[in-house]
This record gives structure tokens, sequence and C-alpha cells, in this order.
């Protein structure tokens, strides 16, 4: 099963304390797994940006809501108890916990209000809390990834229009990006021309050139792809001289038989298609810019446990 939403997640976790004894946030988010059925495999899913696990987060997030309304007190660092007020809420036998029975809450209600007030001649949406259901991390990862998916597609589509000699140029350009070559530009070339032999690139892997990795790119549109035949070819052509590495890359797919031709040749092809291009060019910066950096901090909870010193 999928893991639960963080308010799904909200009365399980409030309930994993009623007995009133102390715990640790680990022994909370334990017992929640086992009361919701998660299986290993749910447990170790990760948000979009493989920072934290989804269960983790959500876990914390319905803890820090609840914290914040009054029903959870943190009485040190990582260990929680349940309030009176999450004990009278608990007592009513609530079928669900989530931030519309929170906003009834004054605590809560004043939180929301702080942490959601504009800056002096800012302005901000305000809060719809009731039909949230993913945790700020979540959100932010959701847009990241919104955003990053777009630019790949318009990377794609600028790559497709331009002459085919600028693809080699964008591959060779990647792989040195990529690392091959020990990253130098040096160490890469743009070798397609007519009667190339169906090499378009190499990469040297070393100063003196005795190690190459030969590359190939087919501009195609979406829809021809490239077939068995086509890598029959640049096998031939690695081979001719001499080496056993090479780069196949396109801006359409490659058919299944080209897959399994490759999975059973002698030699080490690495096939890469239109979607895989655009988003390693994407996360290599090979064609786009970085326009914005966020940075997310959190409380530094060393630092606080020296306020008794």
């Amino acid at each position: 099963m999928a893991v639960p939403d963080f308010q799904s997640l909200m009365l399980p976790a409030l309930k994993s304390l009623e007995e009133g004894n102390e715990m640790r946030i680990s022994e909370v988010r334990e017992r929640v797994a086992i009361t919701e059925g998660l299986t290993p495999e749910d447990l170790r899913e990760l948000l979009p940006g493989k920072r934290q696990s989804v269960f983790v987060n959500r876990v914390s997030w319905a803890v820090i809501y609840m914290e914040r309304a009054g029903h959870l007190e943190q009485v040190r660092r990582g260990v929680y108890r349940v309030t009176t007020e999450g004990e009278q809420l608990l007592s009513r036998a609530p079928a669900r916990v989530d931030l519309r029975v929170l906003r009834k809450y004054p605590a809560y209600l004043k939180w929301a209000k702080k942490a959601n007030a504009p800056s002096p001649g800012k302005v901000t949406r305000p809060m719809k809390p009731e039909g949230v259901e993913v945790t700020p991390e979540e959100a932010l990862d959701q847009a990241v990834k919104q955003l990053s998916d777009a630019l790949e597609v318009d990377v794609l589509d600028r790559v497709r229009k331009a002459a085919p000699a600028f693809l080699e140029r964008v591959v060779v350009n990647l792989l040195i990006a990529m690392g091959y070559g020990g990253g130098d530009a040096a160490m890469g070339q743009v070798t397609g021309r007519s009667g190339d032999g169906g090499i378009d690139g190499t990469i040297r892997e070393d100063t003196l050139g005795l190690d190459e990795v030969y590359v190939q790119a087919k501009k195609y549109a979406d829809g021809n792809t490239v077939g068995e035949s086509d890598l029959r070819n640049f096998a031939g052509a690695i081979d001719a001289v001499g080496t056993t590495k090479g780069v196949f890359v396109t801006t359409s797919k490659f058919t299944r038989a080209a897959k399994v031709y490759v999975e059973r040749s002698p030699k080490r092809i690495i096939l890469i298609d239109g979607e895989e291009l655009a988003r390693l060019m994407v996360e290599h910066n090979v064609g786009v810019r970085r326009k914005s950096n966020y940075e997310i901090k959190r409380l530094d909870e060393d630092y606080f446990d020296m306020e008794d010193l």
C-alpha cells in the first residue's frame, strides 16, 4: 500500500502516545508503521529529491502540526508526550484528526497566522490548509519536478529542431560534463562528417588516447525509431577502429530488437534515447543555466540543547 498523507497519519501518531509515556520520534514511527500495515518497501520510498523517506517526512510533519495545536509536546530533543489537550481529543474517539480539526484550537490558529503572515511590502498567497495533503517538502519537490519535466520537454524540442551537427556537439559536451575524459573538454572531439563510418565523436579517457569511447548521434523525429540494423552498423564501426566502447544517442527511441542486440553484443554500447538525453542535459547543465537557488533550513537541535547550561 502507499504511505498515507501526513494528515491521515496524525491520529495514528497521537494514538501511539496515548498511554502517556514519553517516546522518541523513532518509536512513534515504528508504532505508526505497524498500525498502518506498511511494508518495508513502503518505508523505503523516497521523496522526489531523494533527501528523505516519504514516511519519515510525513510522520514528522504530522507530529509538528499536532505539537503546534497543543496536542503533543516535546520534552527533550526528539522525545514527545501527549498533552492534556491531546488526551481530551483522544477521549472523544475521533475517526480522523486533520487540519480541519486542528483549526478548532486557538494554539494552532495563532501559529498558522504567524507562519503565513506576509513580510512588510510583500504579498503572499493565503494558506488553505483544509485541502493540503502533502508536506511542505513534498510540495517543493513536486514543483521542482514539474519545472524540470517542462524544461526537459523544451530542451529535447530544441535539439530536434537543430542541425544534426549540433546534436553531435551536444553529445560530446554532455559526456564531458558527465565526467568522461576526466571532464576535460580537450579530451572530446566531434568527428561526424561524410564517410565517418558511423562515428560522430570520440572521448579519450586517457591522455595518450589508449582508451576511447566512440559516439554516434541520430537526430530523428519522435516516432522514427532506431532499429537493430543501426546498432549492428555502429558495432561494426567501433570494431573497425579497434575498440569495444560506444555510446549511441538518438532524439527518438530504440526498438526492442535494438535493445536486445545491445544486451547480447560483446561490445559495451550504451543507449541514450531522447527523454534520457534531455534529462541528462538538464542534470548536468548542458544547454541550460541555473535560474534560482532556494536554501531550506531547519532548527539546530544541538544548539538549543545548550540552553540549560
